[in-house]
């Protein structure tokens, strides 16, 4: 971990103040990534995610400046997380109980920061506490830092997904079991 980073849960009230600073973050982040990443769209996401059931965020500040952040919540029996999910999966793959499955919204950071290890240790931080059996993520196939990190980070690739929102990419769905997950410093 980096001599002066610092890392804070949030529960969705306690995020409210952050709202616009977690907007920027992700606009940073996403500065060369097109017209799919947008500060409307993207409110709208964090305006539907933020009241689920189990949502958490940490984030990370460097001289109390927001550098980086990751967030997500449990996937319940009513989820459309799994909608457009691609066949083959195994049986059973998407049924939730809202304990079983821990889906990782967003990991973002500041591009300033990035390829410091400030993304492995919120990714560390967010799932090392999580009750769940699992925990699941989708990323674009040509994220190739992204798709190189979860899996030297211990994800696997399971199938693939297309949200049914406009525009919407193809995404690698991977996942992770948590029974393995140890906080950082303790490996």
């Amino acid at each position: 971990m980096l001599e002066n980073l610092r890392l804070r849960h949030y529960t969705a009230e306690q995020a409210e103040e952050l709202v616009d600073q977690l907007v920027d973050v992700y606009l940073d982040a996403h500065a060369e990534d097109g017209s799919l990443y947008n500060a409307e769209r993207y409110r709208r996401q964090l305006t539907m995610h933020m009241p689920r059931a189990g949502w958490e965020l940490v984030a990370a500040t460097v001289g109390g400046k927001l550098v980086g952040y990751t967030y997500g919540f449990s996937l319940t029996p009513d989820t459309r997380w799994w909608d457009g999910i691609q066949e083959p999966i195994p049986a059973g793959f998407t049924e939730e109980d809202g304990r079983r499955t821990f889906a990782v919204s967003e990991l973002v950071v500041r591009r300033r920061w990035q390829r410091r290890g400030v993304a492995r240790d919120l990714h560390a931080e967010l799932i090392s506490g999580r009750g769940e059996e699992r925990a699941t993520l989708l990323v674009r196939p040509d994220n190739t830092a992204a798709r190189n990190a979860y899996h030297t980070w211990g994800w696997q690739s399971v199938t693939s997904l297309r949200p049914a929102w406009d525009h919407a990419p193809t995404f690698m769905v991977l996942t992770k079991a948590l029974d393995a997950i140890s906080p950082i410093g303790t490996d």
